[in-house]
């Protein structure tokens, strides 16, 4: 087993390219309790990340997605004045700044891959091509279209793009089948994919120009809304690393790589691609310090020689996340209730795992906690809009790709 990877040398001066995500906050919590200052942009005065004694100033700026170039100057603007050792980027913003380099100044401190890379691993359709081409396992998969049924129920339409869930639906007939191409889109391509069973986890990677310098595996205990990973356990799946390593290679990518799949004992079938580090806490936990191997790589540092590999059996979790996930899967009150007894009484899912998103040593991570918990109680279904609002936040759209 490699050895855990140390934080930045000394107290770093970080930029966070957006605070509403899950994994903005993340990184909140792994590089606040290194030491460095922390500063995000926000275009949301609410965002999850505001809530936190690291976070030593938000600058308000227009949502990425939705003014690219607005968002841009403020992002620039900040950086110049701020003096930082690295600007990460924590979602979607990641493919604008690789697709739209003209909107930014050369000498940022930031890393990313080129534009193409970006394409193949964001589009769904182009990484499943991709995964053929390079050997990685998936699901039976077609393209299509709004008025072509490629496999029989049920199975997943996909369109190209998409977040947190919100380009992915289920179909299970054929009443199903004209409200996802409805929802999806008619005048696109569409992927559809039949359904993988097993454990839902994922594979984390670091490169350096192709080369994987560290890895993780890990997969879910409990669901978050979307059937994303509210809690997760550190495990030892070699299989992944391999293929994450080749992926990576493929593309001759620069920074954090993440891929979803579905795995039997180890075995997997990949879903899908993100061309960012996601959630980076039960990796730092596990001894993979992903944020401070990104901080290196903004500095212009070589990253160590050899993989980093992240140590099984580490359990980790967000009561936040779990809770939204229980109330949007159940809508029931009760539910949430019982989630949240466990939790205080440290039982089922909290029995010896951290607390990735609100943690007891940041106090005002509290209020966004109960905030979340106040709104479930009242009205389960609500966990959606929480949920959506967030999204809306950090989402990129397609057309950012292109300038006219």
């Amino acid at each position: 087993m490699s050895a855990p990877v140390e934080g930045p040398a000394a107290p770093a001066r970080v930029l966070l390219t957006e605070a509403s995500s899950l994994t903005a906050r993340e990184y909140i919590t792994v590089l606040g309790a290194a030491g460095c200052h922390i500063e995000a942009l926000s275009s949301d005065g609410l965002a999850l990340s505001r809530w936190s004694k690291w976070l030593s100033r938000t600058h308000r700026c227009p949502a990425a997605g939705h003014d690219p170039v607005g968002y841009s100057r403020v992002l620039t603007s900040v950086a110049e004045a701020g003096n930082f050792d690295a600007i990460l980027s924590t979602h979607e913003d990641a493919w604008l700044f690789a697709a739209r380099p003209s909107l930014f100044p050369t000498g940022l401190s930031l890393t990313t891959s080129n534009a193409q890379s970006f394409r193949r691993a964001t589009n769904k359709l182009e990484f499943a091509r991709l995964a053929d081409e390079i050997g990685l396992p998936q699901p039976d998969w077609a393209e299509t279209t709004a008025d072509r049924q490629s496999f029989d129920y049920p199975y997943y339409l996909k369109a190209p793009y998409g977040t947190a869930g919100s380009g992915v639906r289920l179909v299970l007939d054929d009443n199903s089948r004209r409200r996802a191409t409805r929802d999806l889109g008619q005048d696109q391509p569409l992927l559809a994919q039949r359904p993988a069973g097993g454990t839902y986890a994922q594979v984390q990677g670091i490169f350096e120009h192709g080369r994987l310098a560290a890895v993780h595996t890990s997969e879910k205990r409990a669901s978050g809304i979307g059937g994303s990973a509210a809690a997760r356990l550190s495990v030892d799946h070699p299989l992944p690393r391999k293929h994450i390593a080749l992926l990576g290679e493929a593309l001759a990518w620069h920074g954090g790589l993440t891929m979803d799949y579905f795995h039997q004992d180890g075995h997997p079938l990949y879903i899908e691609c993100n061309p960012r580090t996601v959630e980076p806490f039960n990796a730092a936990a596990s001894g993979v310090d992903l944020p401070a191997l990104s901080i290196q790589q903004s500095r212009g540092q070589s990253l160590p020689a050899g993989v980093r590999i992240g140590k099984p059996g580490i359990r980790t979790h967000s009561l936040a996340a779990v809770s939204l996930g229980v109330a949007s899967i159940t809508g029931r009150r009760s539910a949430v209730l019982t989630e949240l007894a466990a939790a205080l009484s440290q039982r089922g899912t909290y029995r010896n795992s951290t607390e990735a998103l609100t943690p007891r040593q940041d106090p005002p991570s509290l209020l966004p906690l109960a905030a979340i918990l106040s709104a479930v109680l009242i009205r389960p279904r609500f966990a959606e809009v929480l949920a959506g609002r967030a999204v809306r936040n950090y989402a990129v759209v397609p057309a950012v790709d292109d300038p006219t």
